[in-house]
């Protein structure tokens, strides 16, 4: 067995697996190579059998499980001792793998790691989805050093350090087994987005650091799945941000900070509105009353949890791009 699984979730995924595996292959000598299939129904595990089948295992799950549960299942079935969870837009480089296990290795407080994000389309730029590292601003909006909401920075070595972060990007994520089992898995009911940011709160509540290196990068095509045209992302989004707060912010704490949201997710259901999207409007009111809905199974989790008095970042994101018009905000 080898000591680092890379671990690949595919749904119809054939034409990406086709363009960005075989870099995964070559440059992740050191790993058996894992892809999850969430039940595909195009060929990719028959052009997977054609052409890796020494190389790669595959993990075909009986349904689409989506992005949380589909890697809860399939990682059931992986033994390594350290894992890269690896979406299959990802072109990796050489040694993108060695810096973010030392890390691991090295600091038994770090729990979580990933490298530097960078955009396929560019790769002078950052990619949205991770870029150098995820924060939290004190309302519970995520946004990266590298990328504030659409504003995306040119990597000129600005962010070339190592430092911990609130959360790390689901799209390239070095952890422990054990953490993964430690920390409670992924929270199936979130489906797909800002699952990652949940685990990683939820790591903090086991004394679990999440970790952003330079010294690897790779290169992220995003949109893959679902594109930021699409209300179910929406949707996804407002609604598992509420989950998230809920889960993992104590109680004063988090009814101060949804009186606050209320009103912003309102003026941004507005806004959709005025942009021609009635839908995200929609998507935007259903998943409030999802979360509403949901309260007495989100109450179970929260008291597995226990949830801590959390450090986040002490200013509004929205009032800082939006209204003050900074384009990037540096820790």
């Amino acid at each position: 067995m080898k000591e680092l699984a890379v671990v690949i979730l595919n749904y119809n995924g054939r034409s990406l697996l086709e363009r960005f595996l075989p870099s995964v292959i070559e440059f992740s000598t050191n790993a058996q190579i894992y892809v999850i299939d969430n039940h595909s129904n195009d060929d990719s595990i028959e052009w997977l059998a054609d052409h890796f089948n020494t190389s790669v295992k595959c993990i075909i799950l009986d349904q689409n499980y989506g992005f949380a549960e589909g890697y809860n299942r399939g990682l059931q079935q992986i033994q390594e001792p350290f894992w890269c969870l690896l979406n299959s837009d990802i072109r990796v480089t050489p040694d993108y793998t060695k810096r973010p296990i030392e890390l691991l290795k090295n600091n038994p407080v770090i729990g979580l790691v990933q490298p530097k994000i960078l955009s396929e389309h560019h790769h002078e730029y950052f990619e949205y989805a991770g870029a150098a590292g995820g924060f939290l601003d004190w309302l519970g909006y995520p946004y990266c050093r590298g990328r504030l909401f659409q504003s995306i920075e040119k990597d000129q070595g600005q962010y070339d350090d190592e430092l911990p972060v609130f959360w790390t990007t689901g799209a390239c994520l070095f952890m422990k087994k054990e953490v993964f089992y430690l920390v409670g898995q992924f929270d199936p009911s979130y489906f797909a987005h800002q699952e990652e940011i949940d685990f990683c709160w939820r790591a903090r509540h086991k004394n679990l650091e999440s970790w952003y290196t330079s010294k690897s990068h790779v290169y992220h095509l995003g949109g893959s799945t679902l594109t930021n045209s699409n209300p179910f992302k929406t949707y996804l989004n407002f609604r598992n941000s509420l989950f998230t707060l809920f889960k993992n912010l104590p109680y004063l704490e988090f009814f101060s900070v949804l009186s606050i949201r209320l009103i912003l997710d309102g003026i941004a259901g507005l806004l959709f509105v005025f942009q021609g999207k009635p839908l995200h409007t929609l998507a935007v009111i259903r998943a409030h009353f999802k979360f509403y809905c949901s309260l007495p199974e989100l109450l179970k989790k929260r008291k597995q949890l226990r949830p801590l008095k959390t450090k986040r970042t002490p200013f509004s994101i929205v009032y800082e791009h939006f209204i003050c018009a900074r384009k990037k905000i540096q820790k």
